[in-house]
């Protein structure tokens, strides 16, 4: 039995269509609206000029919408579709239009709420309890303490100065060209209300890291656990602190 080319060309035109919408289904990741408007347009384009490459495919083709407009007797189907097709497409352009009020189903959080646990250098590490363990060391030996801040500025300016910037006040030489911008760390409102088991994890984990509250994860903060050791983030903690002249906030 041999497919009417006008079913044809519907059914080539749901495989296109299906084949725009497969990333969601299978992988859920979905390809947004307007470009599958783009790709549909000119997939219909492609398929009518594939289909209308003769004078007798195009005849077969439009054949049935010319005998639906033209046939005398085809009045009744000719009068429904006439109605029916401007309805549809005034439903799709009303639903379109529409305004909405919905409130945003998630905010953004920029200082969201830690998790009660990380992993991070293949353990796992409890967040309401961690620590700084070098931060023991500015007691005990204020002079090796100064070393450490030190190691810790090396650390700063060889990693994180390009972004976070040079005073520490979140204008390096790549701020402009993040949005959010990066975060400062100077002044009462940042780094000084946090406890320095937060700073850990966000160092450690990056923007990738953020949870849900944060969506649409807008931040470029690398997973550092990749390229620095533990200790290493723990010394660039103590400088950022010292620096700034902050204090950790203490766990209450």
């Amino acid at each position: 039995m041999k497919i009417p080319k006008l079913l044809q060309f519907v059914i080539y035109v749901l495989i296109a269509y299906g084949i725009f919408q497969a990333p969601y289904y299978l992988m859920g990741k979905p390809i947004p609206s307007s470009l599958i408007l783009m790709y549909m347009f000119f997939a219909v384009i492609t398929i009518l000029l594939a289909m209308t490459a003769t004078e007798e495919s195009t005849r077969e083709l439009f054949g049935p919408i010319k005998a639906l407009v033209e046939d005398p007797d085809k009045w009744l189907i000719r009068n429904v579709v006439f109605i029916i097709v401007p309805l549809v497409a005034a439903y799709i352009t009303y639903n379109q239009v529409k305004p909405t009020y919905q409130a945003p189903v998630e905010l953004r959080s920029t200082h969201p709420a830690p998790p009660s646990s990380m992993k991070a250098y293949g353990k796992s590490y409890n967040l309401a309890k961690l620590e700084n363990p070098l931060r023991k060391v500015e007691k005990e030996d204020p002079e090796r303490f100064k070393e450490l801040v030190r190691e810790g500025g090396e650390i700063y300016f060889k990693n994180c100065y390009f972004c976070h910037g040079d005073k520490l006040g979140g204008k390096g030489h790549y701020a402009q060209g993040f949005n959010p911008l990066p975060l400062p760390f100077q002044g009462k409102d940042t780094i000084a209300q946090l406890q320095e088991s937060f700073v850990f994890w966000r160092i450690a984990t990056g923007g990738p890291g953020l949870p849900k509250e944060s969506t649409p994860w807008m931040s470029s903060m690398p997973i550092w656990q990749d390229f620095l050791s533990e200790e290493e983030i723990w010394k660039a903690i103590l400088f950022i602190y010292d620096y700034t002249g902050n204090v950790p906030r203490a766990w209450e």
